[in-house]
């Protein structure tokens, strides 16, 4: 059961990568809302990191990269930076915990060297975590604001995309991947010290005392 618990976090921080690389490269960011005399029902334009979309008719899609990186807002230009550092340690997370798990060699038989390394790929998940849920509310706050703006003119305003709800998804898991593995290295503290007491059946008590007692054969003349 216990080293169950360390694959279940190393499968929930793999999944955690595809997701945390899944949601840098989608497009998916902002979506345009037409709303008013802009209605538009042919049309749909997605802001994304790196480049935009636009779909017509839901059959074709045209994306361009973005000529500069000063024409993003500074939720996109700090998401940028973000979601790349959240890839980043979610891989380093991966490798530290991967060499603190038991049925690895990398630490031999050093019991308190696996249980550090655990740990920090542990704590390495839930900084992932962070730098995942920052960009991803950071949007959602910008988004949410301009729409009920009424200085914002309306073919500004964009709606949530599905790049949003995929980061939440993505942060829970790494959550829950740093979680486990956290908990596990410290529980490992207590078994370090936690001794079973080992029951013995009759007979192997009945040997013990037999090899404890002195052989009557030899006296004690005999030993001087």
């Amino acid at each position: 059961m216990r080293g169950k618990l360390d694959i279940a976090g190393l499968v929930l921080g793999f999944i955690g990568l595809i997701g945390a690389a899944t949601v840098t490269g989608l497009p998916m960011w902002k979506v345009t809302a037409f709303i008013g005399a802009s209605l538009i029902v042919m049309e749909t334009q997605w802001d994304g990191l790196w480049m935009n979309c636009y779909m017509q008719m839901n059959i074709r899609m045209q994306c361009k990269v973005y000529d500069s990186q000063l024409i993003l807002p500074p939720e996109l230009q700090a998401a940028r930076g973000l979601m790349c550092v959240s890839v980043l340690l979610t891989i380093a997370a991966l490798l530290v915990a991967f060499c603190g798990t038991r049925r690895t060699n990398c630490f031999g038989d050093d019991a308190r060297g696996k249980r550090i390394t655990l740990g920090l790929g542990g704590g390495l998940f839930l900084l992932a975590c962070l730098t995942t849920l920052i960009p991803v509310c950071w949007t959602a706050h910008s988004i949410i604001s301009n729409f009920y703006n009424p200085e914002v003119v309306d073919s500004q305003k964009h709606e949530l995309g599905e790049a949003l709800y995929l980061g939440w998804a993505t942060a829970g898991v790494l959550l829950a991947a740093g979680a486990i593995l956290v908990y596990r290295s410290t529980s490992r503290t207590h078994e370090m010290y936690h001794v079973e007491p080992v029951l013995m059946s009759e007979e192997d008590y009945h040997d013990v005392e037999l090899q404890r007692q002195p052989s009557s054969s030899y006296s004690r003349k005999e030993y001087v």
